[in-house]
């Protein structure tokens, strides 16, 4: 709202405070808009005033709080004097200027009275003679004694024919003259939160461009109850966009920081008109307030708590209580029924850490914990209070060790199953402090672990890597060898649902990434493992890391362990032997009828959560032929996998779907993917399948901003930068897609990527280069044991030499792609073929078959793909066009697929339908030009309204004459009023007639620019 724009979400008040200033003359009303600071009141006032201006009314401003003069009746009358100047009525300000002597002529009470009644004469007589209205902002600012004889002035002496609007705070009883104001009002306007759909339009104005949804719902969460007030969600921008918080990911703009690092601006002057309306605190309150919300960071903090130090407590614990009372007073603290204490409004509490205090606030923590531990014992205040960890990890070394594991080890077990986050927090501080030789560590890695993967905390599995590589590195007895080697193969399953190879550095520019996510220069990474003895000594964790090469992980090991990994022989026929290069040799695969070396009570092999060496044998395989898969699968117990799972783990091969593939694999036994970035990228993989592909770009968003988080341990999925390159390129934004696919290191061999690759380098005019890439992408595919995928490579392949009229390279992709057929035997290899063989030999039953094999996997764009196969070899061509056309509209398909269909259609002399899908609402700006239209603006009065140019109207007035059926203003005006736009689906959900103006964006997939794009042929 500061950059002068049309106001967002206040379109009724706005039309309220302009009917009020336009209410000249008899009917001339007092409105009092009320707000709390930051809700937009000044910018309703200016938005209204200008749009009366244009309507040639005259709005003057009466400022009665500026200077130190003074104050009063005759503060009053010097401001009504300055206004009235401005309307060049000589006798008016002769007038006023006589009333402003009164005072000196008469004093007193009976003075100031005589004062208010001459100002009230003159503004009528001056209103008479030029009709105006009166604004008055920032009425909390008045001086008493000057609100006191503004409100007299309102209620007894009030100027006929002037009407007033007034806007401040909301009234509260110590305010002075204010209530005086409140009594005056004609009406009293209060300005509600702004709602979501408002917040989100307010910070895509903010960056110029879309955001990810992720984005709005972080700032609606760390802003609490002020969520809805502008200037806040501005501060909050503000400050994100100084630390440099936001990455830009296809036009859209994401957020880089963890949701609980969000925070206001730090300015002092901002910050204390935003969030304290009894006034700004002075240094030392602002200090306490910093202290408490140190504090309460790490660990939740209770009255009682603070009551028990009391007796005899030091100084800091006072200092502390005290701050309380005042931010509970203000609303700023809020305590529920448990004597808990927050801060109401998040941010606020992050912008407050960010400020200096001179508080020792780890002391306090550990003066919580002694008071019970030491009255209680350690392990009974802990098991009776395991609130009291959190205090333990945020006192730090301030607390013995000793002492401290009791609390935290106690406290963990009892949490386990009432409160299982903040038992893995309390694990994680007891390993920090436990030594690694300790009998204590194996079984707290091992009951941590054990935790996380029930709860399918794979984040959390993957903090124990370094814990558990010193306690392996101590050599611990070996009774515990199970138990670690248990923990180990969690660990190992946590890595690759973040997406990190097992041993390697994984999320940092190795991966391709901007920044690593740990430690640099060699030292232990966080979650990592990275000794070469400990890779001897856990054999089975090699076998994790065959998954790295199926499911797109770039398998590069950390420096060090190269001396460990034999040569590789590619074998003739592209046939895997085991691992990817830089990972076999690792360790002997055991053999498949040995059992695992894991302790009973962890992991029951084929029953538990974690899978067996055999199914992780399987899981890699399903990348490879059907003859190793079939091998796999004959190392498992009979009927454990069914031929629909089977086809389920081919397809998620390929995709490189991990999530999909453990869940077709272990079934019922899959503890799930959590909010890990496989389970991120399996909802992804979803949506671009459905045909929900604005959902896919905003989850490959999401995964790479997750991956540049700091403070987490998570990867990118570089399938995902694949497809969102491929949606890109086929919408025809190939900038987007250049970019998504310079993020991935040349070390990932995936079909995946070298599709994305030769769709990209072929609509980028580089047809010659991109189908000789294909080829070598396919040999470096065959040579790392990849086989699922690489149908699609050759499929795409068949269809560009289809294009460029190359008969024979489309003879001998056909030819490759029988023979991977014959090797693979998938699903998806069948369907490629019956696809190939309906282009390449007019085979129109082959094609149809494709095209319900698509149906079935629930493939959209494949099943499009297929249909412009149809109409090429010319079976049902009016039919498969218009479903051709209509998919492609709901995808938001751009030059690639749209000049296939304009070709398609002029060869045959079909006319490609003009459709619009049923979800093409109108826009938020689209309802406001409506209304604007329908209450009879016009263009200038429009164009001043939204703070745009006559030309820009007249052109967006245009466009909407168009998208509605409309040829004229009236039409559109009645169409808006008769609600017939509403019956035919255009107006979005929750605008229940023609009134309202601010709505939701439209929901759904469908982008009004690319449908435009894709009406017609081209």
């Amino acid at each position: 709202m500061r950059d002068g724009g049309p106001v967002i979400g206040r379109d009724s008040e706005i039309r309220e405070v302009t009917r009020t200033l336009l209410s000249a003359g008899a009917p001339a009303r007092t409105l009092l808009v009320v707000g709390a600071a930051g809700t937009g009141k000044t910018a309703v006032l200016e938005q209204a005033r200008r749009a009366v201006v244009e309507e040639g009314a005259k709005v003057l401003r009466l400022r009665c709080h500026d200077g130190d003069g003074a104050s009063g009746a005759a503060s009053l009358a010097d401001g009504v004097h300055s206004a009235l100047t401005r309307i060049h009525s000589r006798r008016g300000t002769v007038r006023t200027g006589a009333v402003r002597r009164t005072p000196r002529q008469s004093g007193g009470r009976q003075g100031e009275l005589t004062l208010l009644s001459a100002l009230g004469e003159a503004l009528t007589e001056a209103a008479r003679a030029t009709p105006f209205a009166l604004v008055i902002d920032e009425i909390e600012r008045l001086p008493a004694p000057t609100a006191e004889a503004l409100g007299l002035l309102l209620r007894v002496f009030r100027p006929a024919g002037v009407p007033v609007v007034m806007a401040g705070r909301p009234v509260r009883p110590r305010d002075g003259g204010a209530p005086q104001l409140t009594a005056a009002a004609d009406r009293l306007l209060a300005l509600p939160p702004l709602r979501p759909a408002d917040v989100e339009a307010l910070v895509v104005r903010r960056f110029g461009r879309p955001v990810e949804p992720a984005l709005v719902t972080a700032v609606l969460r760390a802003l609490g109850p002020m969520a809805g007030t502008p200037e806040a969600v501005l501060s909050v921008l503000d400050s994100m966009d100084e630390r440099g918080e936001f990455l830009e990911l296809g036009g859209h703009v994401c957020l880089t920081q963890p949701e609980q690092a969000l925070r206001l601006t730090t300015d002092l002057a901002r910050l204390k008109r935003l969030c304290w309306p009894g006034g700004p605190p002075d240094a030392t309150a602002l200090a306490a307030a910093a202290a408490v919300a140190r504090t309460l960071e790490h660990a939740e903090i209770r009255l009682d708590d603070l009551h028990r130090l009391k007796p005899g407590g030091p100084r800091r614990a006072g200092l502390l209580d005290r701050a309380l009372t005042p931010l509970v007073a203000d609303g700023i603290l809020v305590v529920d029924e448990d004597g808990r204490a927050s801060f109401a409004v998040p941010a606020l509490a992050a912008a407050l850490r960010a400020l200096p205090t001179h508080h020792d606030v780890s002391s306090l923590h550990a003066l919580i914990t002694r008071s019970l531990s030491d009255r209680l014992g350690a392990e009974t205040a802990g098991g009776g209070h395991p609130r009291l960890a959190d205090h333990v990890t945020a006192a730090g070394a301030v607390l013995d060790d000793a002492p401290a594991v009791e609390v935290l080890l106690a406290a963990a077990r009892t949490d386990a199953r009432s409160d299982w986050p903040r038992s893995v927090r309390a694990y994680a501080s007891a390993l920090r402090r436990l030594a690694p030789d300790d009998r204590r560590t194996p079984h707290v890695l091992y009951e941590s672990a054990e935790l996380s993967l029930r709860h399918t905390d794979h984040a959390g599995a993957l903090a124990l890597g370094e814990p558990l590589l010193a306690c392996l590195g101590a050599s611990p007895a070996e009774v515990d060898r199970d138990r670690l080697a248990y923990v180990t193969e969690v660990w190992a399953l946590a890595a690759l649902h973040e997406h990190r190879l097992p041993y390697g550095r994984g999320g940092g520019p190795e991966d391709g990434g901007p920044q690593s996510s740990g430690p640099q220069d060699g030292g232990p990474q966080r979650g990592g493992l990275r000794s070469s003895g400990v890779l001897e000594e856990l054999p089975g964790v090699a076998a994790f890391t065959d998954l790295a090469g199926p499911y797109g992980l770039p398998y590069e090991l950390p420096s060090g362990l190269e001396h460990s990994v034999p040569e590789y022989s590619v074998p003739e026929h592209g046939t895997p032997h085991g691992r990817p290069a830089s990972v076999r040799g690792l360790s002997a695969p055991r053999p498949a009828h040995e059992a695992p070396s894991v302790p009973g009570a962890g992991r029951r092999s084929g029953s538990g959560p974690l899978p067996s060496p055999a199914e992780l044998r399987l899981l890699a395989a399903a990348a490879g032929s059907r003859d190793g898969l079939l091998a796999a699968r004959r190392a498992l117990p009979p009927d454990t996998t069914s031929a629909d799972s089977l086809d389920r783990l081919r397809n998620a091969a390929a995709h490189a779907d991990l999530a999909d593939a453990l869940a077709a694999v272990l079934g019922d036994r899959y503890a799930g993917s959590g909010n890990s970035t496989a389970g991120h990228y399996h909802a992804m993989v979803r949506s671009y399948l459905q045909g929900d592909w604005d959902g896919a770009l905003s989850t490959a968003r999401r995964i790479e901003a997750r991956s540049r988080t700091p403070g987490t341990a998570a990867a990118t999925a570089q399938p995902a930068r694949a497809l969102a390159a491929e949606i890109h390129c086929a919408r025809g934004e190939s900038g987007h897609a250049r970019a998504w696919l310079d993020l991935i290191p040349g070390t990932v061999t995936h079909p995946l990527v070298a599709w994305a690759k030769l769709g990209l380098r072929y609509w980028s005019g580089q047809a010659e280069e991109a189908l000789e890439g294909a080829r070598t992408d396919v040999r470096r595919a065959r040579g790392s044991g990849l086989l699922s995928g690489v149908e699609k490579v050759l499929l795409r392949y068949l269809t560009y030499a289809l294009l460029e009229d190359m008969p024979q390279a489309m003879r001998e992709a056909m030819d490759e792609l029988e023979a991977l057929h014959g090797e693979v035997a998938s699903p998806m290899t069948r369907e490629a073929v019956l696809f190939g063989r309906g282009l390449v030999h007019g085979d129109g039953d082959s094609a149809l078959a494709a095209l319900r094999s698509a149906h079935r996997r629930g493939d959209v764009y494949m099943g499009l793909l297929c249909r412009l196969c149809l109409v090429e070899i010319d079976v049902d061509s009016d039919r498969r066009l218009a479903e051709a056309s209509r998919t492609a509209q709901e995808l938001g398909i751009g030059r690639a697929t749209r000049t296939t269909l304009g070709h398609m259609a002029r060869r045959r002399s079909l006319a490609l339908p003009r459709l619009r899908p049923a979800r093409d609402r109108l826009s938020e700006a689209d309802v406001r030009l409506a209304v604007l239209v329908s209450e009879g603006a016009t263009n200038r009065q429009i164009a001043a309204r939204l703070a745009s140019s006559e030309k820009t109207v007249e052109r967006r007035l245009t466009q909407l004459f168009q998208r509605v059926g409309c040829r004229s203003r009236a039409e559109l005006a009645a169409a808006w009023l008769d609600g017939s736009l509403a019956d035919r689906g255009l107006v979005p959900d929750g605008v229940p007639g023609p009134v309202g103006s601010a709505l939701p964006r439209p929901a759904g997939r469908h982008r009004p620019d690319v449908t435009d794009r894709c009406d017609g042929p081209v």
